[in-house]
């Protein structure tokens, strides 16, 4: 936590990313598992200079819902969801996430969604889970990211 937050404003952030993470899980497509899951992240925009769109700097929410499949295979989770806000919205940096079920139960983002936050968060982003706020290092250690491809 920040020198300057303090733990009312902490636990302010992580209710209103949990409220609107319950409100993308209740707009959830779901009609095979009856599972509504709903992501919200702070994010951050690109720093100046950046060719993304938000190149203010602002701080934001960004959202996401579960859109299932009859196949199954092709749903997409909420975590996919949500980065593509991040993107609609300008681009930028994940900083904090909730994932959440539409009864407000936390869920841990699964395997493919790790991986994929760790490209827009890095091993840095906090999730919040049922067990706490983590880092998502820990939840993925050893990440293979873009910087492995250079």
């Amino acid at each position: 936590m920040p020198d300057d937050e303090t733990a009312a404003q902490r636990n302010a952030l992580v209710d209103s990313l949990t409220e609107a993470a319950v409100g993308a899980a209740r707009g959830a497509y779901r009609p095979y598992s009856g599972l509504g899951v709903g992501a919200a992240a702070l994010a951050i925009g690109p720093d100046a200079g950046s060719p993304a769109g938000a190149a203010d700097g602002r701080v934001r929410i960004v959202v996401g819902c579960n859109v299932e499949n009859a196949s199954y295979g092709l749903t997409l989770c909420a975590e996919c969801s949500l980065v593509s806000d991040l993107h609609r919205t300008g681009g930028g940096r994940l900083l904090e996430l909730v994932v959440v079920s539409h009864t407000g139960e936390p869920l841990a983002p699964c395997g493919r969604c790790r991986q994929l936050l760790h490209e827009h968060g890095g091993p840095g982003l906090v999730v919040h889970t049922a067990r706490g706020a983590v880092r998502l290092g820990e939840l993925l250690p050893d990440a293979f990211g873009p910087e492995d491809l250079r």
